[in-house]
């Protein structure tokens, strides 16, 4: 459907409007995504030394509960109210790893706890996960693919 032409008046509402918007403070943004996205890297390499000396375990295998740990902390920040306004300063630093999705699937719980566990709780939540999940294991079997019959 092609776009209605705009009469003069509408272009210089928009003018006026773009002139007057203020600007986002984009530097400030970066450093801060750039930041916190690092503090979210340094705990998680933290909770994985942690795992590592604590239950005897090799890197491999610690970064398992490290990832846990990060999703039940972001979850739990969720819950009582405290993520989102963390990731209001922090931006993507926060909301990108995996503290952004375990936010987003504890959020979709929380919005739709009325309507019950089943229907509310549990239908509301994998709604966003299983999209997330399901394009993960598709892109892991594409690259599976592509490294077993390219050779080297």
């Amino acid at each position: 459907m092609a776009k209605k032409p705009r009469s003069a008046e509408q272009v210089r509402y928009h003018q006026l409007v773009s002139a007057r918007e203020p600007r986002p403070p984009r530097l400030r943004n970066a450093l801060m995504a750039f930041g916190v996205g690092g503090l979210v890297s340094v705990l998680g390499q933290a909770l994985t030394d942690f795992y590592r000396l604590t239950l005897g375990l090799d890197k491999k295998a610690a970064t398992g509960p490290a990832v846990v740990t990060l999703i039940f902390v972001a979850a739990l920040l969720t819950g009582l109210g405290v993520f989102d306004r963390l990731a209001k300063y922090a931006g993507a630093g926060l909301a990108v790893p995996v503290t952004g999705f375990a936010n987003s699937i504890a959020a979709s719980a929380l919005e739709f706890k009325r309507e019950g566990l089943v229907q509310g709780v549990g239908s509301k939540m994998f709604m966003l996960a299983g999209s997330v999940i399901t394009f993960g294991v598709v892109t892991a079997f594409v690259v599976a693919l592509l490294a077993t019959l390219i050779p080297g």
